[in-house]
């Protein structure tokens, strides 16, 4: 098949686009963000703060939101973030690598383990302290710099544990959402989340219907997340379940798919050609039809999660690190993180996320429940489950929900930016030095 020839245009913008693609890009992009917010915030601390607490107001006459641009990013950008993330869900307990009791078994087992040990890990270190409540900040994993590590560890690095690296994080992913809901909602509004219900129900009814316009689940949804706004129980948690109505389903199947496509395929082909650059009527009409069967052969949730996935990966989450990420390093900085807030954080996530990951993997395998990835071995279980100890995006936005102490929230930063790094370097390492097979 001859290539399409590239515009001047196309041949400029083919290398980004190249960058964009590859796997590691997001947290390629993820940690500059992180970079500049502590070099911004060390270099010129009150300009970096007074940026992120500008208030943006929305709406009309008595209709008005009026927040902190940094509450903007966190409840409301973030939201599309866990509502990409609910997508992920459906999609890997549809057809994935959740779809199954026997595919699901290892990854969900070792995310239990790096939620419940982390966990105790903290508490032990807060134990009757006011700290406490920041027991599920290490709990969580950071995917994109976990796949980024990953990815650049090698390609002699099998792809199946890249896949149950995946598996895992979403696993986590889901972990940490019900922590969010269940106990991180200090006061519900229940008269807003029973709005916020009918428009969930709206949405399952449209599903039913055969709705399958983006512009309807988008303006349904806003209302949904506006409701959970209001009621107390954090904004993010509507994402996902708004996520949970989108359509799974194709209007038509692969083989009719394909028989369609051949015999318009044959129409175009035996039409005349036009001797300009435009296309014949007839050819503008196959065209046409090729697009419909196109959409009708597509799952509104696969459609809209690609659509979304580039804002999120490369608008989203930087600004989200690069708005929560502003962590003075002064001459004390040592000093400051000894502190059990701090020190909890850093045990969770370091050895907390690699106990638990490792003993239920090992605990699944042993009792013949779970089986390792295929040409996998032990050491890059190893190298997974302290990659598993990046918890950088999630574990930032649980401090900001667990504590109205300032001072803790600070302590969690430098504890969550500690353990992210040295888990990073020692994961990067296990794995560099691993081999597609054999045991360990």
């Amino acid at each position: 098949m001859a290539a399409t020839p590239k515009t001047p245009i196309e041949k400029i913008i083919a290398p980004v686009s190249r960058f964009i693609h590859l796997e590691y890009t997001s947290g390629i992009v993820l940690l500059i963000s992180v970079v500049i917010a502590i070099l911004w915030a060390n270099s010129s601390s009150s300009s970096y703060h007074h940026l992120w607490e500008l208030k943006l107001t929305v709406g009309f006459a008595d209709w008005v939101l009026s927040k902190p641009l940094h509450i903007w990013i966190n409840d409301g950008l973030m939201a599309i973030f866990f509502f990409v993330i609910g997508l992920e869900l459906k999609r890997e307990f549809m057809d994935g690598e959740l779809s199954s009791f026997r595919k699901a078994s290892l990854p969900m087992g070792a995310a239990l383990g790096g939620m419940i040990v982390p966990a105790l890990i903290y508490i032990l270190v807060n134990y009757g302290a006011d700290s406490t409540r920041g027991w599920g900040i290490p709990m969580a994993t950071d995917i994109a710099f976990a796949l980024a590590l990953l990815s650049m560890a090698g390609k002699h690095i099998p792809s199946s544990v890249k896949v149950f690296l995946s598996a895992l994080a979403v696993a986590d992913d889901l972990g940490a959402v019900l922590v969010i809901a269940f106990f991180y909602t200090a006061s519900v509004n229940f008269a807003a989340l029973g709005i916020a219900g009918i428009f969930l129900v709206v949405l399952l009814i449209g599903n039913r219907l055969g709705i399958r316009s983006s512009a309807f689940y988008l303006i349904v949804g806003i209302c949904v997340w506006l409701g959970f706004l209001f009621s107390g129980v954090h904004a993010t948690i509507a994402g996902v379940l708004v996520a949970f109505t989108i359509p799974a389903s194709t209007k038509i199947d692969e083989l009719v798919y394909a028989k369609n496509l051949k015999k318009l395929t044959h129409e175009f082909e035996q039409e005349i050609p036009s001797n300009s650059t435009l296309t014949t009527p007839a050819q503008h009409h196959t065209i046409q039809h090729v697009k419909n069967l196109s959409l009708a052969a597509e799952t509104p949730l696969q459609k809209i999660e690609h659509a979304l996935h580039p804002w999120v990966a490369f608008v989203i989450m930087p600004l989200f690190a690069l708005s929560n990420s502003g962590i003075i390093i002064g001459a004390g900085f040592f000093n400051s993180i000894i502190n059990p807030v701090s020190i909890g954080v850093i045990l969770g996530l370091v050895i907390g996320k690699f106990l638990g990951i490792l003993f239920f993997t090992w605990l699944m395998v042993k009792i013949g429940i779970g089986a390792l990835p295929e040409g996998a071995n032990w050491r890059h279980i190893y190298g997974v489950a302290l990659l598993g100890g990046i918890g950088f995006t999630m574990s930032l936005f649980i401090s900001g929900l667990a504590f109205k102490n300032l001072a803790f929230v600070e302590q969690a930063k430098y504890g969550i930016l500690i353990a992210s790094i040295t888990s990073g370097i020692l994961g990067s390492l296990v794995l560099r030095g691993s081999k597609s097979t054999g045991k360990v």
